[in-house]
């Protein structure tokens, strides 16, 4: 067992803070790293001690800079980072470059972020591991390679980032005149959010619910699976509302669902946590893998509710080298896990109505938490007076 003593979330707002949370009651010094940008957040005061990183300017560059949050590291000690989700949580070079410097990379090996951080290698492992897959292609490169492959696959088709998750870099093309738009929009995003611009193509289901499927591994060939969310509800490709475990769902198809994840799991040997996804196409009841996210995701939050499992802390505690069936974490059996209720997670963001919806900024001038039996809060920058920057 490798021990940490002092952790860096290379991440900001409310995943920084909630790993902040579980690394004090571990008993873990934590570290923050904030963007000029972002000196007033709520993040970097969370944490024992809180670093700039970057340039004023660059407020997203900032948190992408592999060579310079892993020099910080070294030079005030950190054991681990810890890379939350977005910026280069699922970066194979990240961790590397982690593992490089003798610090402990909280997430899936590099082999494994190599194998599933590409979203086209991923499909290519579950099609292998006989997990049914949407129809899809490798990267394309030019608009008329796009223009090909999309005419095979029949329109409508989504155009995804290869690299990366979140949402991030998706578009729906409904016909070939609006393929361009889509494949150049995306490759913009997906830029900008994983600093890859690749992107791929895929069948579009109209009619689908989302499913997805929280999985933990272990370095000793151990895995298990914490249940599925519905994540089905969503705008421009954000999940608004999560929900643990899903609802309406056939027993015999959550079951079929369940081991299709374990499958994908065991075929790149997850040795960490990780997030299988697929599409239920409500019209057929077929169900398709469509990723792996190879890190922590916004809903966890659910999974732990249901569950009772802390998933950062099984993260943290598997990254120093304890199995699953250690005390400190419980999960020696799959049978031991059972889910008690329901969990509903909702994101509140700042929008502008009168703007469809789209991302506003400024000063928060009111804000008072929900609070009370049942509710969980976890909370970035919302307090009465926080400035809401536009990055």
């Amino acid at each position: 067992m490798r021990p940490i003593r002092k952790l860096l979330v290379a991440n900001r707002s409310e995943i920084a803070i909630r790993v902040f949370r579980t690394a004090t009651e571990l008993g873990i010094r934590t570290v923050a790293i904030y963007s000029h940008e972002d000196r007033f957040a709520l993040h970097r005061f969370k944490a024992d001690e809180a670093y700039r990183v970057g340039q004023p300017g660059e407020p997203i560059r900032a948190y992408l800079d592999i060579a310079g949050i892993v020099a910080l590291a070294r030079q005030h000690e950190v054991d681990a980072i810890h890379p939350g989700y977005g910026f280069l949580s699922e970066n194979a070079s990240f961790a590397r470059a982690c593992q490089e410097a003798g610090l402990i990379f909280i997430g899936p090996s590099v082999e494994i972020l190599e194998q599933l951080g590409d979203k086209v290698m991923a499909r290519n492992i579950a099609q292998k591991a006989g997990v049914p897959v949407l129809p899809g292609s490798m990267a394309v490169q030019t608009h008329e390679e796009a223009h090909r492959v999309a005419e095979k696959l029949g329109f409508p088709v989504m155009v995804k980032a290869a690299m990366g998750g979140g949402g991030r870099g998706m578009r729906v093309a409904v016909s070939a005149d609006k393929l361009e738009d889509a494949l150049d929009q995306a490759r913009r995003e997906a830029g900008s959010a994983f600093g890859i611009p690749d992107v791929f193509l895929e069948k579009y289901i109209a009619r689908a619910r989302h499913i997805e499927v929280q999985l933990l591994g272990d370095h000793h060939g151990n895995l298990v699976h914490l249940f599925e969310r519905d994540c089905s509800l969503q705008r421009r490709h954000q999940k608004i509302v999560e929900i643990a475990p899903a609802l309406n769902l056939d027993p015999v198809l959550r079951q079929r669902i369940l081991d299709a994840a374990l499958v994908v799991g065991r075929a790149v040997r997850l040795d960490n946590a990780g997030t299988v996804e697929f599409l239920l196409d409500v019209d057929s009841g077929n169900f398709y893998f469509i990723e792996v996210n190879p890190r922590i995701q916004v809903e966890h939050t659910v999974t732990e509710e249901v569950t009772g499992y802390d998933v950062i802390k099984c993260q943290i505690l598997i990254a120093q080298g304890l199995p699953l069936s250690d005390p400190e974490i419980g999960l020696d059996d799959q049978r031991r896990v059972t889910t008690h209720g329901y969990a509903l997670q909702c994101r509140v963001t700042t929008e502008d109505p009168a703007n469809n919806f789209l991302p506003d900024y400024g000063r928060l001038s009111n804000y008072r938490s929900a609070s009370g039996m049942g509710i969980r809060l976890d909370a970035g920058s919302a307090f009465t007076g926080a400035v809401i920057t536009p990055f």
